[in-house]
């Protein structure tokens, strides 16, 4: 009987430390790649700052803006081929992980041809909404536009590309291939800019070669170290699987959607407040995104890892899994939050020189300080249920989290509560989501 227990336990405790070892060998490459991402955009924005008028700038953050609301809705691609890949890899079966990686390449194909045939329709009915302050702006915001437009193709294949390398096992993959978008976007974009003469074209043409380099490089890496199997058209569009296939992705796309009403409305409730409110919210939010990038990592991991073991019906591994995320998540939340409480005010100093807008951000730094208390579970949750393809769970919680987020939003204005009920608001809708999530995958079968 003591045998028995002292076996059970050493088994628990190797299978804790190979997990904790496998979260960060997925987790840390992903990190590397989060916060490499985002220079794609801050570099067009550091080259257009420097092209000799503010317009050139103006157009950058109009276009940039547009295509990263554009292509968020399109991340279905990522996480649905992720949870799909993971779970074939887990169980051993070659075809499902071809069929993961061929379904995701088509889907995203016809959603770039959708997206290039309706954009001469769509570009400047959308840019006008936006509302740019001056006609140079917005015609130099829509010849951006119409030449980014055409690195579609690559960033939605890049986008099936990273869910399937993730689903594989492999975060260095993506981490490489945002590597080398990044790379060459710098190099072209300042040789056609600097080097040619040519001002927003080149900032735009650089940034749809380094798209197409950085889909090219994954696809290189298909074919030489994973050789998927051969698939037929039919077997791409059986209609039980395909119908599956996209069943996820519809889930995760109107789960998109939430999140971007959410935004947008914080973002908007914050403009209303006045300027300084506005940007000091800005600031604030980074905080959050800083966090973001971290936890996205062990997310990814969540979904990598979840899928391998729920394909393979290894539920104990799946639970051991999800114990692991928790505490890790629990410690990045305790680090954050003690940064944020001892520098934030170093940080404000760092991103803004106007002292009006640093002290409003002050005024608020509790609230940034409890949002990695209060939204490490969400991200951990997330990454796990896209892994276990609990996609309409995943919207229901974020469901949920929307009306707890715009009623509390709507008691704190009544309340006089002003921007701290605003953040009030975000802070729970993260916990509400994050406990939702958790509750959904106890009591689901794994």
């Amino acid at each position: 009987m003591l045998h028995s227990l002292l076996r059970r336990r050493q088994i628990r405790r190797r299978d804790k430390i190979k997990h904790t070892r496998d979260i960060f060998r997925i987790a840390l490459p992903a990190i590397v790649s989060n916060i490499t991402t985002p220079l794609l955009g801050l570099v067009d924005t550091a080259i257009s700052g420097h092209l000799g008028a503010a317009s050139y700038l103006g157009a950058i953050a109009l276009g940039g803006t547009l295509f990263s609301t554009l292509y968020m809705l399109f991340g279905f691609l990522r996480m649905g081929t992720s949870g799909l890949t993971a779970q074939a890899y887990g169980s051993g079966d070659r075809k499902a992980e071809a069929l993961a990686l061929w379904r995701a390449l088509a889907v995203g194909t016809i959603g770039a041809v959708a997206l290039l045939a309706l954009s001469p329709f769509a570009a400047e009915p959308v840019l006008k909404l936006m509302g740019p302050q001056d006609e140079t702006t917005g015609e130099l915001a829509l010849q951006y536009f119409r030449i980014v437009v055409w690195g579609a193709p690559a960033v939605l294949c890049s986008y099936s590309l990273s869910g399937w390398f993730l689903g594989m096992q492999d975060s260095r993959a993506p981490m490489w291939m945002a590597l080398v978008t990044n790379v060459v976007n710098i190099g072209v974009s300042l040789t056609l800019v600097y080097g040619l003469g040519l001002k927003i074209e080149g900032v735009a043409l650089g940034t749809v070669v380094a798209q197409w380099c950085g889909a090219a490089y994954g696809a290189y890496i298909v074919w030489k170290h994973f050789k998927p199997d051969r698939v037929s058209a039919s077997e791409i569009t059986a209609r039980g699987e395909l119908g599956k296939y996209l069943r996820i992705h519809f889930d995760i796309f109107l789960r998109t959607c939430c999140l971007i009403a959410v935004t947008l409305w914080f973002t908007r409730s914050g403009a209303r407040a006045g300027v300084d409110t506005l940007a000091a919210n800005a600031l604030l939010l980074q905080l959050f995104l800083l966090f973001s990038y971290f936890m996205d990592g062990f997310a990814f991991a969540g979904e990598a890892l979840g899928g391998k073991f729920h394909g393979a019906g290894e539920s104990g591994a799946v639970r051991s899994l999800v114990r692991e995320l928790m505490i890790t998540g629990l410690i990045c939340a305790v680090a954050f939050g003690v940064a944020y409480m001892a520098g934030g005010e170093l940080i404000f100093r760092l991103l803004s020189d106007d002292e009006g807008v640093r002290r409003t951000a002050v005024e608020y730094i509790w609230w940034a300080v409890a949002l990695p208390f209060c939204g490490f579970t969400a991200f951990v949750m997330d990454g796990v249920m896209i892994g276990l393809t609990r996609t309409r769970g995943m919207l229901g919680a974020l469901g949920v989290a929307s009306i707890g987020f715009f009623a509390l939003y709507y008691a704190g204005t009544k309340s006089g509560m002003g921007n701290h009920g605003l953040w009030l608001a975000f802070d729970a809708y993260l916990a509400i989501r994050g406990v939702v999530e958790y509750i959904i995958v106890r009591r689901s079968k794994v």
